[in-house]
C-alpha cells in the first residue's frame, strides 16, 4: 500500500508537507502528477488557424510542451528534496479526476489540496478535479489547505425562521 501525494501547481508544498507528517515511515510515498498539454494543444491550434498549417517548424505548440513537460519535472525535484525521504514520482494521463480515482484504488491515503475558492471557507474552495476525486475516491483522503485561511471567511449564517403571525 502506498500514500499518494497529488503535486499540482500552487498546491503541492502544503500537501508535500503534510505527507511528511502523516504518512506512515514504511509506506512508499508516490508523488502523482496528472499529465497536461500545458497549453501546447492550444497554441498549436491557435498557430494553426491563424497561420496556416504550412510551417510546422514554426508551430509553439511543440515549444510550451517541452517547457511543460520541464517545469513538472522541477516541480516534481522540488517536492521530493522538500519531502525528505524516499518516494516516487508516477504521471497519470487521461482525464486527471479520473486517473487519481482510479489510482486511489490501491493506495492507504490519498493527499491533496484544496485549489478552488481559497479566501473562504465552505465547498467553493475545491476546484471541479479535486471535488470529483474527493466525492468518489475508494480510499481515504488527506485534503489540505495550501494556505491556512481565517476564520473571518465563514458564510454568513442562515436566516432565522420567519416571524409568526398571530
Amino acid at each position: 500500500m502506498a500514500v499518494l501525494v497529488w503535486v499540482a501547481e500552487g498546491t503541492w508544498p502544503a500537501c508535500i508537507d503534510a505527507a511528511a507528517q502523516w504518512a506512515p515511515p514504511t509506506s512508499e510515498v508516490v508523488l502523482l502528477v496528472t499529465e497536461g498539454t500545458h497549453g501546447a494543444d492550444a497554441a498549436h491550434t491557435a498557430f494553426a488557424g491563424m497561420l496556416g498549417r504550412g510551417r510546422p517548424e514554426r508551430d509553439p505548440g511543440a515549444r510550451i510542451a517541452a517547457m511543460g513537460a520541464a517545469a513538472t519535472e522541477e516541480m516534481l525535484e522540488a517536492a521530493a528534496g522538500r519531502l525528505g525521504r524516499a518516494s516516487t514520482a508516477r504521471t497519470l494521463s487521461g482525464r486527471p479526476e479520473r486517473a487519481l480515482v482510479e489510482a486511489a484504488a490501491a493506495a492507504e491515503l490519498l493527499v491533496l489540496a484544496r485549489d478552488g475558492e481559497l479566501e473562504r471557507l465552505g465547498p467553493h474552495s475545491l476546484g471541479p478535479v479535486t471535488r470529483f476525486v474527493v466525492d468518489h475516491a475508494p480510499c481515504p483522503i488527506l485534503l489540505v489547505w495550501p494556505r491556512r485561511p481565517t476564520t473571518t471567511a465563514l458564510p454568513p449564517p442562515p436566516p432565522g425562521p420567519p416571524p409568526s403571525r398571530p
